[in-house]
């Protein structure tokens, strides 16, 4: 009896050594992903859905991965009375600023498009913070604004001191955070005309012209890859925030704390490698595209409207997925008048009986009230007169 324990307590603990080795090789497999680096996160653009992520919560210095945030409100800025060829004068404060930069003159004026581009490419603090003071009067209000920004898109593991990222006490973030703010960021169309451009100059009222080259290589080398940030201070390491599409599919990566530059660069290729190879983004609903659906227009000229939905639908899913996805279009019953863009219901994605999104429904054309004649025509239609 004993024998027979014996042989049954070693099988037992053969085939635990088994499963540990098991987890334990799935586990090694995925942190093979990247090396090199402090912290890292993948995920899809359009609906947030993590791929892959280490360390991604810790919080870290970011270097100049702050200048997301700092692009982020000067786009947002511009729907609110900055324009692109607004003057923007630069400071004494701003021109001294150090590190990157494009040397801006003291005193001098610069069109907005100009600094926001040398932000996107040469990664210049003297222009972030001639902007800061622009938008906000001086760089403290404006790290304020950051800071709550921050805290309306869900980043808690955030704290900004600067706009620019030069090392200081307190300021930090995440990987899951850097790529909730690119993905932010990657919302605003404009933004995309500086983020694709490799080198290009920024000419001073004195004829000085400084030539600018994007930091992010991966823009000539990747694919697909159209945005992104660098960073790096011998506190932070070397940073790398970076957006890449191929078809449907927008990915973002983050890398932080890397050892060398190549390093940032290879676990950005590695992880957009990753994304491209064994997921996609279907096509579930096409912008402005709904056959057949009309909306009753109660008291209306028009007793039926065409509808349409504000922006197409796609879901995030594996290369191999046989989830079951279904389209339910919920029309509401308006009242006139109707204007082309008035909301009219939704349509309510599922993904195995599950609502994994809803995009609004909106007129396509109007339905003026009925008049008293109106409503007496009717009548009379209505009775065969």
């Amino acid at each position: 009896m004993k024998k027979v324990m014996l042989f049954l307590l070693v099988c037992l603990l053969g085939f635990a050594s088994l499963g540990w080795s098991v987890i334990g090789a799935a586990a090694e497999s995925e942190t093979e992903l990247i090396s090199g680096c402090k912290a890292a996160y993948l995920c899809d653009w359009r609906s947030g859905t993590k791929v892959y992520e280490d360390n991604a919560y810790e919080h870290l210095p970011i270097a100049s991965m702050c200048k997301i945030m700092t692009l982020v409100l000067c786009f947002e800025e511009l729907g609110r009375g900055l324009t692109l060829g607004e003057r923007i004068p630069v400071s004494e404060t701003a021109s001294g600023m150090g590190g990157s930069q494009v040397f801006l003159e003291a005193g001098g004026e610069y069109i907005a498009s100009d600094l926001i581009k040398s932000i996107c490419i040469a990664s210049a603090n003297d222009s972030c913070v001639a902007m800061a003071e622009r938008i906000s009067g001086s760089e403290k209000l404006f790290v304020k604004k950051m800071n709550e920004r921050a805290k309306a898109l869900g980043m808690n593991d955030t704290a900004f001191v600067n706009c620019t990222g030069l090392p200081a006490a307190g300021q930090y973030s995440c990987a899951h955070d850097v790529a909730v703010m690119l993905s932010e960021l990657l919302r605003h169309g404009d933004y995309f005309y500086y983020s694709r451009i490799w080198m290009d100059t920024i000419t001073h009222k004195d004829g000085r012209v400084t030539e600018m080259a994007n930091t992010n290589k991966l823009i000539r080398s990747y694919q697909g890859c159209d945005a992104g940030k660098t960073g790096y201070t011998s506190e932070a390491g070397f940073c790398l925030a970076a957006s890449a599409e191929r078809g449907n599919l927008r990915a973002v990566a983050v890398v932080i704390g890397a050892t060398d530059s190549k390093t940032r660069f290879d676990n950005t290729r590695t992880m957009f490698d990753y994304v491209f190879a064994n997921y996609t983004s279907k096509a579930v609903l096409e912008e402005n595209v709904l056959d057949g659906a009309l909306c009753k227009v109660v008291g209306g000229k028009k007793k039926e409207i065409a509808v349409r939905p504000a922006r197409p639908a796609y879901v995030f899913c594996s290369k191999d997925d046989t989830d079951a996805i279904d389209c339910v279009t919920q029309l509401e019953e308006l009242k006139a008048p109707v204007a082309a863009g008035d909301a009219a219901g939704a349509v309510v994605v599922y993904k195995n009986g599950v609502e994994y999104d809803r995009i609004p429904l909106i007129a396509n054309e109007d339905s003026a009230r009925c008049s008293y004649l109106d409503s007496l025509r009717d009548v009379a239609e209505n009775w065969g007169f």
